[in-house]
């Protein structure tokens, strides 16, 4: 795989050689663009033109990972950083075959260690100087660079926020990999899905607090992300639709407020749903919610709520686990 870039300077060049010893030589790998190349991977006002497909490539988060392996290319990672949760049980065969860099983020030095020609990350703190390198200073080494773009800087989306969006990032992604076909089977079994969802309509008539995580103040759901799809899916209304962005800070007197009927939590290994209920419950006014007197609370991994391969999985899940609460 080969990428277009800025000028490489001889400073840079050196940086990069000496960082990726033992680099595949150029003149072994393939140089002619073929009939699907160049690729323009565009997202967060950034562009990576890829002009083979990727080849070794590395994933910053689960929900990079789990498109790569949904889409079958795992052979073609040399690398994956960061895990919310457990990889399913379909692609866990998948997963162990590629090489875990680091627990959390991997960094600069750890991710040129490996020889990459693509870095790929759900969350743009994972292409930042102090984690893989951003865009630009990946670019300028040569490597393509691809930030979801659900998941641009302050949490804002740089796309309507539709799983057309989230197909096309998938569709982006495929073809990068060189393998389209498999991402346009993906879009149309989760169309499928959704809509079954939407004749089911689990979440009519229903407001929805979802707390992803926070103690001085909740970091919930808002309106420009998973989700705000997820609840859309499923005909549920999101109770902060009207806030900026995919997640954000709202105050525990604004949730108190609100008086949801449901509190849609994910587990995570950074914020465990046992730790959620224990704040919820603690709290003389939370406690008091509808939602948490009558532990009203749905559960789905956080892996569910990336946008990426397995929303269309979440909105499912929050699905069933409305009715499962038997809310009549």
């Amino acid at each position: 795989m080969s990428i277009r870039s800025a000028l490489i300077t001889p400073a840079l060049l050196a940086l990069f050689v000496s960082a990726c010893a033992g680099a595949p030589d150029a003149d072994t790998k393939q140089a002619a663009a073929t009939p699907d190349f160049p690729v323009e991977a565009t997202s967060c006002g950034f562009t990576s033109t890829i002009d083979t497909k990727v080849e070794r490539g590395i994933t910053m988060n689960q929900g990079a990972t789990e498109v790569v392996l949904a889409l079958g290319a795992e052979d073609q990672l040399v690398g994956t950083s960061y895990l919310d949760d457990e990889v399913p049980a379909k692609w866990k065969r998948a997963y162990d075959s590629v090489p875990v860099l680091s627990k959390e983020y991997a960094d600069h030095e750890t991710v040129l260690a490996a020889r990459p020609d693509f870095v790929y990350g759900s969350y743009s703190g994972s292409l930042e100087s102090k984690t893989a390198g951003t865009p630009e200073e990946l670019t300028k080494l040569g490597i393509g660079a691809y930030v979801s773009p659900f998941g641009c800087g302050e949490n804002k989306p740089s796309v309507g926020v539709s799983f057309d969006s989230v197909w096309d990032e998938i569709d982006t992604v495929a073809a990068a990999f060189g393998v389209p076909d498999r991402a346009a089977a993906i879009r149309a079994e989760q169309k499928a899905s959704l809509k079954t969802l939407a004749d089911e309509k689990a979440g009519e008539g229903l407001d929805v607090f979802w707390f992803d995580s926070g103690d001085k103040m909740a970091f919930a759901g808002a309106g420009e992300g998973g989700p705000q799809l997820i609840l859309d899916a499923i005909g549920a209304t999101n109770v902060f639709a009207d806030v900026d962005g995919g997640w954000a800070d709202v105050s525990w007197e604004r949730v108190v407020k609100t008086d949801p009927d449901v509190i849609v939590m994910p587990e995570a290994v950074w914020s465990t749903v046992a730790d959620k209920i224990a704040l919820l419950k603690k709290d003389p006014a939370l406690r008091d919610l509808r939602a948490v007197r009558e532990e009203r609370f749905v559960v789905l991994p956080f892996s569910e709520t990336t946008p990426g391969v397995r929303l269309a999985d979440g909105a499912r899940a929050v699905a069933d686990g409305l009715d499962a609460l038997d809310l009549g």
